[in-house]
């Protein structure tokens, strides 16, 4: 198999792929008990959950098969230049190939583009190649959550200055 992927847009016939995907990472890391995006009513629609203004989904492909995703949209409960980075997740075959930061790139050039000023996002102790390339990407620690996500069980909480 070779390394090199796509990112695209997620179309409809993507959101059964894509909420495996997420029911598969997520107990891997932990995150699969209350309080966690995995239980949130978007993960079975994201196609639609993302075709809302200032929000966009992107999926990581390769050789026809995806093999992770991403979005950004606004932060709920919070100040309008303030988006979320959503529902990063990628299985083991789209580790290591830079996915990741390819993707992290797109999902910001998105952000951007949408007018947002900063970037925030949540994971918990134990994500840490996700924490080690958020650092990468500029994104900082906060004590405490932002807006209103819903994710109570996570621990880490990040921001960037777009």
């Amino acid at each position: 198999m070779s390394a090199t992927f796509t990112i695209r847009p997620i179309t409809l016939d993507d959101n059964p792929t894509m909420a495996a995907v997420i029911r598969r990472v997520m107990p891997e890391f932990g995150a699969d008990g209350p309080g966690f995006a995995i239980h949130d009513a978007e993960v079975d629609t994201l196609y639609q959950a993302y075709a809302q203004p200032r929000s966009a989904y992107f999926v990581v492909e390769r050789d026809g098969q995806i093999l992770g995703g991403g979005g950004v949209a606004a932060l709920e409960n919070a100040e309008p230049e303030v988006c979320e980075l959503r529902k990063m997740y990628f299985l083991p075959q789209a580790r290591g190939i830079g996915a990741g930061s390819a993707m992290m790139k797109r999902c910001l050039e998105a952000a951007r583009s949408f007018g947002f000023r900063r970037c925030y996002l949540e994971t918990l102790t134990g994500m840490d190649a996700a924490r080690a390339l958020y650092r990468r990407s500029g994104f900082t620690p906060l004590d405490a959550p932002m807006g209103g996500t819903g994710h109570f069980s996570c621990d880490q909480f990040y921001i960037l200055d777009l």
